[in-house]
C-alpha cells in the first residue's frame, strides 16, 4: 500500500494568504487530487463546494482562527501521524486477512469551519469519509480530543476503504441498507479500538448513547431500510438529519455508531474473531448472529438479502 498524505498545511496557508477573489480556486486546487472520488458525478463536482459540504473552513471568514488551527495540527505532527496510523492499520488488516487487498490511498486533512455549530458542537470537530476506495478525507477542529485521536480516526476510515475496495462489499447507493452502514461503522470503531484502545471509539457518541438499550432497539428497527439518503437519520441522528433535510426518526447523535459497536461486538464475541478479520464479512451475516445473541430478532425488520 502506498500512502499519499497531501501537504494541505502549505495549501491551507496559501489559501489564507491569497487575495480573497483567488481563494476559491486555490481550494479547488487543494482538493484536486481527490477528484476521483467524484468520478460518478455527471460533469464532475465543484471541489470548492465539496470542501464546504465536508464542513471545510470558510475561506472568507475567521482567517486567524483557521491559521491557528493549521498551526496546531502542524505542532501535533498530524500529517505524519496519519501516515503512521494508516501503515499500522494496513499491516493489521493484512496480517488478519492474508491476501486482502489494501488499496493505495490518498489522504486529505483539512481544518473545519469554526462557525458551524453542528461541526463544532454536535460532531465535536470531526467529519471523516473513507467509503470510496483509494481516498480518505478528514476534516477536523484541533481540540485536545481530536488531536489525541488522529491515528484512530484515520484507521477507522481505512477499514471502510478496504471493506468497499474491489473484491469486497459492493456499495449501491439505491439498495444499500442502514444495516450495512451501521455494521460498517461498528466494525471500523472496534478495529480502531483494537489498535488504539478507547481512543478508537468515535468521540461525538456520548456514553449514554453507547449504553442505552432503547437507542439500540430503535436502530435495529431500521436496519432493513434501504437507500443512503436515509443514513443521516438512522446512523448520525436527528441533528444531522435536520441539517441535511431528512426526516428525523428520534435518535441522538451517533446512534448508529453506538448500535454498530454493540452489534459488532456481539458478533465478534460469538465467533471469537476480530474486527480486522471481518473487514469484508457481509452485514447480513453479522446481523443474523448479533441480533440473536442480543435478543433483538423480534424488533428487526427483515434485511433485503435475508431471503
Amino acid at each position: 500500500m502506498t500512502v499519499s498524505v497531501l501537504d494541505t498545511a502549505s495549501a491551507m496557508t496559501a489559501i489564507l494568504d491569497a487575495a480573497e477573489d483567488q481563494r476559491a480556486d486555490l481550494v479547488r486546487e487543494m482538493w484536486a487530487p481527490m477528484a476521483g472520488m467524484f468520478r460518478f458525478v455527471p460533469g464532475g463536482a465543484d471541489l470548492a463546494q465539496v470542501h464546504r459540504q465536508n464542513f471545510g473552513f470558510a475561506w472568507d471568514a475567521r482567517a486567524q482562527d483557521v491559521r491557528e488551527a493549521v498551526d496546531a495540527l502542524v505542532q501535533a505532527d498530524a500529517w505524519n501521524r496519519l501516515e503512521t496510523g494508516l501503515q499500522r492499520g494496513a499491516a493489521a488488516l493484512q496480517e488478519s486477512v492474508p491476501g486482502v487487498a489494501v488499496p493505495d490511498v490518498t489522504v486529505l486533512l483539512v481544518v473545519g469551519d469554526p462557525d458551524s455549530s453542528h461541526f463544532v458542537d454536535e460532531v465535536q470537530g470531526l467529519s471523516g469519509f473513507g467509503g470510496i476506495s483509494g481516498y480518505i478525507t478528514v476534516t477536523v477542529w484541533p481540540t485536545p480530543t481530536v488531536l489525541d485521536r488522529l491515528e484512530a480516526i484515520v484507521v477507522h476510515e481505512l477499514h471502510h476503504n478496504v471493506r468497499y475496495a474491489p473484491g469486497g462489499i459492493v456499495w449501491n447507493p439505491a439498495t444499500v441498507t442502514v444495516g450495512e452502514q451501521v455494521v460498517s461503522e461498528g466494525l471500523a470503531d472496534v478495529f480502531a479500538a483494537e489498535l488504539y484502545g478507547d481512543a478508537g471509539y468515535t468521540h461525538f457518541v456520548s456514553e449514554q448513547t453507547r449504553t442505552d438499550d432503547a437507542v439500540l432497539a430503535k436502530v435495529v428497527t431500521g436496519l432493513g431500510v434501504t437507500g443512503m439518503q436515509n443514513f443521516s437519520a438512522w446512523v448520525h441522528g436527528d441533528a444531522s438529519a435536520r441539517l441535511f433535510g431528512a426526516e428525523p426518526v428520534g435518535l441522538p447523535t451517533g446512534a448508529g455508531y453506538a448500535a454498530g459497536v454493540r452489534l459488532a461486538r456481539a458478533y465478534l464475541e460469538a465467533t471469537g474473531s476480530t474486527a480486522a478479520q471481518n473487514v469484508r464479512t457481509p452485514a447480513v451475516d453479522i446481523l443474523r448472529v448479533a441480533t440473536e445473541r442480543l435478543g433483538l430478532n423480534d424488533q428487526r425488520r427483515p434485511e433485503p438479502h435475508d431471503g
